[in-house]
């Protein structure tokens, strides 16, 4: 196992800057995901790491070592890729044994490597079959038993699961959070898929165009984001957001006006916040509900059934992206209907016209 630093990391393609002042801390036998949308840099950080692309700028280190110039096969890493990248012609115990007869490991030793990682993986009764006679779920540990072999003091997983279908995902991750607690070892995982981030890791690292968001455990990410993008990413159905301007302002938070006259309390550290400032209000699905006494009239444009749950879609003025509430899934509403949404004080997030967000007072609840 092993901690890995990162310092000023940058990364460059002649002046096209990608990546930019990357500071991170990896403790020993952490599972950490990098999230973000697709082009967000989190594949490129990753393969940095893995000495698979050159730094630009700052420092590498593993294990208390400097790596920026150590080549990838000296790391002491291991990584699984989205491919499987099996070969065809040899058994799952070839497949498993071939980095270890490449580098000359006496057939003892390989033999007990490769079983044991089965032994793991669930797939010791699979070693003497191809890869054509396995399914995608039993490839991929195929692809993950390669790694464990190597014994790496880090495992990196560039989006493992995005060939599987839905339902094999969730069995996956429940697999890879199993792993990761019989092994301890250290793991940086790659997804664009926020539900992974928030089942697997211990720590999410969240990316947006080649800089770092937010750092923080998946409650925290959730509950408190640090700006606007990390509220929309993090979170499914996503965040609504509302505009709006500061009305009023006092100790325990701030009234925010919408351009129909309607009016919201904020439960948050007004800050430096002054009337008449643009803000933008936050309220998770969950917590907006129908047919308040007061909040925003909304017109419903649809209503999503799942069985244990059902989400009403509804536009507004004041909502550019439409407005989503979760409802109880027997509720009724007719495509038209008119109503009015709204949240408790504590329920919202503000954030400003820069899209930093006000610390709300939830915070000192998860704090604690």
């Amino acid at each position: 196992m092993a901690s890995v630093t990162l310092r000023n990391i940058r990364k460059a393609y002649d002046d096209n800057e990608v990546m930019r002042d990357i500071n991170l801390d990896i403790a020993d036998g952490e599972f950490v995901v990098f999230v973000g949308p697709s082009g967000c840099g989190k594949s490129t950080l990753m393969r940095m790491i893995a000495g698979l692309e050159d730094i630009s700028g700052g420092d590498l280190n593993i294990d208390g070592a400097r790596m920026n110039d150590v080549p990838p096969a000296k790391r002491g890493i291991a990584m699984v890729f989205q491919s499987y990248a099996l070969y065809p012609h040899m058994t799952l115990y070839d497949n498993m044994a071939f980095g270890l007869k490449l580098a000359g490991t006496k057939k003892p030793e390989i033999d007990a490597a490769v079983r044991n990682a089965a032994k793991i993986l669930h797939i010791d009764h699979l070693l003497d079959r191809k890869p054509k006679q396995l399914s995608g779920g039993q490839r991929q540990r195929v692809a993950i038993g390669r790694a464990i072999t190597r014994k790496p003091k880090v495992f990196l997983f560039d989006e493992p699961l995005s060939n599987l279908d839905a339902a094999l995902r969730v069995k996956m991750r429940l697999e890879f959070a199993r792993l990761h607690d019989e092994l301890k070892t250290t793991m940086i995982y790659v997804t664009h898929d926020q539900v992974e981030a928030m089942t697997l890791a211990d720590k999410i690292v969240v990316l947006s165009a080649g800089n770092l968001e937010q750092v923080g455990s998946p409650t925290m990410l959730y509950h408190a984001p640090a700006n606007r993008f990390v509220a929309g990413f993090i979170g499914s159905p996503k965040m609504n957001f509302m505009e709006g301007v500061v009305q009023s302002v006092s100790h325990d938070g701030l009234i925010v006006r919408y351009e129909t006259g309607e009016t919201q309390r904020v439960a948050v550290d007004p800050g430096a916040a002054k009337q008449g400032d643009k803000v933008t209000v936050g309220i998770r699905p969950e917590h907006l509900h129908v047919g308040t006494e007061d909040g925003i009239e909304a017109r419903t444009m649809a209503v999503e059934s799942l069985g244990d749950a059902a989400y009403l879609y509804a536009e507004s003025s004041v909502a550019p992206d439409g407005l989503i509430a979760r409802i109880p899934p027997l509720e009724r509403h007719a495509k038209g209907d008119v109503q009015k949404l709204g949240a408790t004080p504590e329920h919202c997030h503000l954030f400003d016209s820069d899209g930093k967000a006000f610390q709300r007072k939830i915070v000192e609840v998860l704090a604690a």
